[in-house]
């Protein structure tokens, strides 16, 4: 998504056209189609299924809106700090965790939320637009809106799924997603007439594949380890920051502020202190 100003691809339309490649892989990686093709499309589990895709494009437009409007260090801030909404739920309501916390665990989870802001806060120009009234309320819906998605992603899969069917869901998920970002999508061209080009098409299928993959593989983690969200999230979310920094030091040449590099080595401390029972039994 970091090249698609280059590319000249606009990014709400590549998102909406990734789903359809989300729901290609998830037929492809799935044992039995029939699974889906013959879903009852009015059953709770496949109801909650589709809302949760209605929350990816939510949360993606939220995105859009706080990074617009207040700045990307707010949207990334709480994107990140939204972390602490599936891993509250997931000690305290869901309690589906594989194993007993100790103090090194919650110091854990403690360093892996500083790890997140530190890596996020950036130097930024003045160019957004005036912050007041309401949309300095846009932080907090999208702390809301990505925490509950991620809530939701346990709840659902841990509930009405096998761990099997990490494919089904994702396409179901994702068929969701469709539903609402082209009638989204349709009514901007409709009443903006906004103009989709071939180059953002492109752009969404491709993205498709690795936002697929992503969603399949922490299923697949989720359900390794007992759908316990306060392990599985914060450790998916260090290291996903700690490889989207490596890729923009490779990719984009892109250069870490003192607080970055703190927030780099407090990810590595928060993983291990985290899974060190894990770690230490694999020894």
């Amino acid at each position: 998504m970091r090249s698609f100003t280059k590319y000249r691809v606009n990014p709400l339309h590549a998102v909406i056209f990734n789903y359809y490649t989300c729901v290609a892989m998830g037929l492809a990686l799935m044992p039995d189609r029939r699974h889906y093709f013959s879903a009852d499309w009015t059953s709770t589990p496949t109801l909650l299924t589709l809302a949760l895709g209605t929350m990816f494009v939510i949360v993606f437009v939220l995105i859009g809106f706080t990074t617009t409007k207040v700045g990307v260090t707010a949207a990334s801030l709480a994107g990140n700090m939204s972390l602490v909404i599936p891993v509250l739920f997931g000690l305290f309501v869901f309690k589906n965790n594989n194993k007993d916390f100790t103090f090194l665990n919650y110091l854990g989870l403690l360093v892996a939320l500083l790890a997140l802001a530190f890596s996020t806060i950036k130097k930024e120009g003045s160019n957004h637009s005036t912050k007041t009234g309401w949309v300095l309320f846009l932080p907090v819906l999208l702390f809301l809106g990505s925490g509950t998605n991620n809530t939701l992603i346990n709840y659902v899969s841990a509930t009405f799924y096998r761990p099997e069917q990490s494919a089904l869901f994702t396409a179901l998920a994702c068929t969701g997603a469709i539903l609402v970002g082209t009638v989204f999508l349709i009514f901007k061209v409709l009443t903006a007439n906004e103009k989709v080009s071939l180059r953002s098409i492109v752009g969404g299928l491709i993205l498709g594949v690795p936002n697929f993959l992503s969603f399949y593989f922490l299923l697949g983690a989720l359900s390794d380890f007992g759908n316990s969200a306060a392990f599985v999230f914060p450790i998916y979310n260090v290291l996903s920051m700690l490889m989207s920094a490596f890729l923009a030091w490779i990719l984009f040449k892109e250069t870490l502020q003192p607080l970055n590099k703190l927030g780099l080595v407090l990810a590595v401390a928060a993983i291990f202190l985290i899974s060190y029972q894990e770690i230490l039994g694999a020894f």
